[in-house]
């Protein structure tokens, strides 16, 4: 008899975590790791010097929190901000300055839309995300979700940038599991980039092979002796 396959909260830890690295590294083209040691706490915060956090809900709630420091997010936000073109010079210099919180709050945008969009394939259900905030602190502040949770579970992961400056990422959901039925078929996973350029592949194809217009128009004259 086939196994069932049981997905669990840390499971689902893991998912977040591959989202923020793969997100990271794609938006600054520089190396992000994180330690593969998951730390179990009683409490969720923000942290200086620079806080963010998400709240997300549907077949599962929960609060997904980013703690930078001041070095992590400048390292973060000007290896994002040259790969995109700008100069160095014309980068913001302080980790308060309100460049700075907008583009990590629009990198902790597109982590978790990529978290949320991994989940709904992975375990075939939906959960939506509220507006990342983000916060230039100087002192810790209790978090917590404003929901009844059954049985809460925290984690904390430790992330590093290339230059080893460290950022951690808090998770806290309801403990939950996953039961995946035997035999059942995966649904082939949708890949938005890789469909787009296939059609920009077949585009061009398409225009290499077709015939110019001025040697079309000039074939034309020739038969009419002009």
């Amino acid at each position: 008899m086939a196994k069932s396959k049981t997905i669990t909260t840390d499971d689902i830890l893991v998912v977040l975590c591959n989202s923020i690295k793969s997100v990271l590294i794609k938006a600054t083209d520089h190396p992000i790791n994180y330690s593969a040691m998951v730390q179990k706490i009683n409490k969720t915060c923000l942290k200086p010097d620079i806080g963010c956090f998400v709240l997300f809900d549907g077949g599962f709630s929960g609060l997904v929190i980013i703690n930078f420091s001041a070095e992590s997010a400048m390292e973060i936000y000007s290896n994002y901000m040259i790969h995109m073109g700008m100069p160095e010079n014309e980068l913001a210099k302080s980790h308060t300055s309100d460049e700075v919180s907008d583009i990590m709050g629009e990198l902790m945008n597109q982590i978790v839309g990529d978290f949320t969009s991994v989940i709904g394939h992975e375990l075939h259900t939906s959960i939506t995300q509220s507006q990342p905030k983000m916060l230039t602190i100087n002192k810790q502040v209790m978090l917590s979700i404003d929901t009844n949770l059954d049985r809460p579970q925290a984690r904390r992961v430790t992330f590093m940038t290339e230059k080893n400056n460290i950022f951690y990422l808090e998770l806290a959901m309801d403990k939950t599991e996953f039961i995946k039925l035997p035999n059942f078929e995966e649904r082939e996973a949708f890949d938005a980039d890789m469909i787009l350029e296939q059609e920009k592949n077949t585009k061009n194809i398409v225009e290499k092979s077709a015939p110019s217009t001025s040697t079309t128009d000039q074939d034309l004259l020739d038969e009419l002796g002009i």
